[in-house]
């Protein structure tokens, strides 16, 4: 989906807490400022400078986005730290940055900050080449760490393997129950599969399919994240349990209505609430940030990622395991036939 940084809070974020992108950006921008306390930082005035906008201008953006760009790196300096920064600028001995020795305190910017103001300018040309940078960078490297297939870019993270062959257990547990204990022809398979991901994260198969792109020999399952995987296998695991003790109960199999009451039932539980709450979230916010995968049902669940989230799925580790899962192919897969 197209991404406008000037409108969204959400895909500013998602770039800034990107530190793997945010490296990226700083060397292909190359662009010079003020190394203070071991960050690049901005004045003010250079910010105006560098994006060809008035100084008024930036002031007014700095002042209606006055908490995001806080959170992202803005601040004002004083005394000792001011005193610091000064000495570092004569350093450079560039005439151009015009700080007076007496001034009582000094906005800097530092590179996310600098980022954050490009991202909302809207009266600058500069800034509109460099937010295209930037979105070009975040794709390219996404698409550089999962070769292009981000939709299985939920397997690069190391809790990935685990879940997925737990959810394979309690997967039979669940068609075994209904195949046992439930009268119906086989479409209960894939009726009450849907159900659990309508009641997980809002969808059936079929429109997460669409949502991913997903092809006709894609498996659902091997696209789901870790913790939404643990959610299914709970769901599978209690719904077979329940089904069997009815079953027991009346001495025969349930009809579908029967079934559906114990599915209703057990979804209402109120212990569900936060695990499904905040599954729905994780998947929403990754799907919009590392897929480009929109789900309308979530909307209200997304956030951005955070910087320990990119680390999961985009890092060095994630790099590894990666290569741990295409070097071991062959048993992955026959793990997967076992179903």
């Amino acid at each position: 989906m197209a991404r406008d940084l000037t409108s969204s809070n959400i895909d500013r974020q998602n770039i800034l807490n990107n530190e793997i992108a945010l490296r990226e950006i700083q060397r292909e921008a190359n662009i010079t400022g003020v190394v203070f306390e071991g960050k690049i930082t901005f004045t003010k005035d250079m910010v105006a400078e560098f994006f060809d906008v008035d100084i008024r201008t930036v002031e007014r953006y700095t002042t209606k986005f006055s908490s995001e760009l806080k959170s992202n790196g803005y601040e004002v300096i004083k005394g000792k730290r001011l005193k610091n920064f000064i000495q570092e600028i004569e350093k450079l001995n560039v005439p151009d940055i015009n700080v007076g020795k007496n001034v009582p305190q000094l906005a800097i910017y530092d590179f996310r900050a600098f980022l954050n103001i490009g991202m909302l300018l809207v009266e600058s040309e500069n800034a509109r080449v460099l937010r295209q940078m930037m979105l070009d960078i975040v794709i390219d490297l996404i698409n550089h760490k999962t070769g292009g297939a981000t939709k299985y870019i939920n397997q690069r993270d190391k809790d990935f393997l685990g879940a997925f062959l737990d959810e394979e257990n309690y997967r039979k547990e669940f068609t075994d129950a209904l195949r046992d204990c439930v009268d119906m022809n086989n479409f209960k398979y894939a009726r009450y599969t849907d159900m659990i991901y309508q009641s997980i994260f809002k969808e059936k198969a079929k429109e997460y399919r669409e949502i991913l792109k997903l092809k006709s020999k894609d498996k659902v399952r091997e696209t789901l994240y870790a913790e939404i995987l643990d959610l299914v296998a709970s769901y599978e695991c209690g719904l077979a349990e329940n089904i069997r003790k009815e079953y027991d109960r009346l001495g025969r199999k349930l009809n579908n209505w029967e079934t559906d009451k114990i599915f209703h039932d057990f979804e209402n539980l109120p212990h569900w609430k936060p695990l499904i709450n905040r599954g729905r979230s994780k998947m929403a916010s990754r799907d919009l940030a590392l897929r480009d995968a929109f789900h309308k049902q979530l909307e209200d669940y997304i956030s951005p990622l955070d910087a320990n989230e990119y680390e999961r799925f985009l890092g060095t580790e994630a790099d590894e395991i990666e290569k741990l899962m295409k070097d071991n192919a062959d048993v992955l897969k026959r793990l997967k036939e076992r179903e």
